[in-house]
């Protein structure tokens, strides 16, 4: 059997892909390194979903995915946890007002209506909880939330089987088959796959899957960190996801719990990690206590505490499209920790590409190459703002 579409990684942009393209009438084929499914870098995600970015192809890909998601649970028959609890960003400068102005101007030229800059006085109306010292101003959207990362990917994954999908969960692909520059079939341990076209969905591990058709792609993996709150009601489910711009420092709610993210520089050295620094913990209770009123008395668990990766492409922004070198090679990955929120998207955009239909997105600005000659400098700094986090 020659499958139409052979996807490498069953996360939720694979699962996304394999729908989409099962929804095209394509035979489907999803390997996935990992055991079973949730088993790699989706169920490490918070669940945020915004539109508010600072380039037009961001704002543009969330808007398409938040059309997909308001279909999912009747796509699908799981629901995805959508809650339009609002992003606001806080800046306690003027550079950081600026950029989110910038930012704002940008959303606005793409339709994002809902979006606007607020005063210390408006901030403090939608978020009681925290304290302003400093604040200047903030960018708030309304329509920008939460989600389940692992609701969308079951949802996905399980509408993709029914279609008729087949996905395979413990076969890691080990080898690409070629005939001159085309791949002919995807190798697990378990067998060769023929395929026509090749998807690389394979999130921090996308350069190791393309490395097999010898091409070099920009992708690497970049640790984040989470520390929950042990289970209170200081903060209530509704309150905005709240970002200090100055430093990256974020709080929201799920399941009865805060969860604070606060940026640390990677280490090239140890980019495989799943550890969680005690320093990094002490570092964020003194922030949430500082920063959170309500949390000063709210102790972290610190033994949930967890460590997930970003699949970092130079520019932070995703890869889509096939490849120059190896033309039935499609990849779709380096969203650069926006991998959940756009997954509706970036599964649908596939499937448009490997069908031959015009994608309903000009993909320009996502081209794989766009990275060709001279590779900017692969960023693992804990660099901050609207497109970075």
């Amino acid at each position: 059997m020659t499958y139409d579409v052979a996807i490498c990684g069953a996360g939720v942009i694979g699962a996304s892909c394999a729908y989409h393209c099962a929804r095209a009438g394509l035979r489907v084929l999803v390997l996935e390194r990992a055991p079973a499914i949730g088993a790699g870098s989706t169920a490490h995600a918070t669940g945020g979903f915004r539109a508010q970015f600072d380039t037009a192809i961001d704002v543009r890909l969330s808007l398409l995915a938040r059309e997909r998601l308001r279909a999912f649970a009747d796509e699908t028959g799981v629901d995805p946890g959508v809650a339009e609890v609002g992003y606001l960003w806080l800046a306690t400068g003027e550079p950081e007002l600026r950029a989110l102005c910038a930012a704002n101007s940008v959303q606005q030229q793409e339709g994002l209506r809902e979006a606007r800059i607020i005063t210390p006085p408006e901030i403090a109306e939608l978020n009681p909880h925290v304290a302003l010292d400093g604040v200047i101003g903030a960018a708030w959207c309304p329509t920008d939330g939460v989600l389940r990362p692992l609701a969308i990917l079951r949802g996905y994954l399980e509408a993709a089987q029914r279609l008729g999908a087949d996905v395979r969960f413990g076969e890691p692909v080990v080898a690409l088959e070629c005939a001159g520059e085309r791949i002919t079939a995807v190798v697990t341990p378990a067998g060769a796959y023929a395929t026509a076209i090749a998807i690389d969905a394979g999130g921090p591990w996308a350069a190791q899957i393309a490395a097999l058709a010898g091409v070099a792609l920009p992708v690497v993996p970049l640790r984040r960190q989470v520390a929950p709150t042990v289970a209170t009601d200081a903060l209530p489910a509704t309150m905005p996801l709240t970002i200090w711009t100055s430093d990256g420092f974020h709080v929201r709610v799920r399941d009865g719990r805060a969860l604070l993210l606060l940026p640390t520089p990677g280490d090239p050295d140890d980019a495989w990690s799943d550890r969680v620094e005690p320093a990094w913990l002490d570092a964020i209770a003194a922030l949430a206590a500082a920063r959170i009123p309500p949390l000063r008395d709210v102790p972290l668990d610190r033994a949930s505490a967890w460590a997930g990766f970003y699949e970092l492409s130079p520019d932070h922004r995703a890869i889509v499209g096939f490849a120059a070198a190896c033309p039935n090679l499609m990849f779709v990955n380096g969203s650069s920790g926006h991998g959940v929120m756009h997954a509706p998207a970036l599964g649908m955009l596939a499937a448009e590409l490997a069908t031959g239909r015009a994608p309903s997105l000009d993909l320009e600005a996502l081209r794989p190459s766009r990275f060709d000659g001279d590779l900017p400098g692969l960023a693992r700094s804990a660099e901050v703002g609207p497109r970075y986090l």
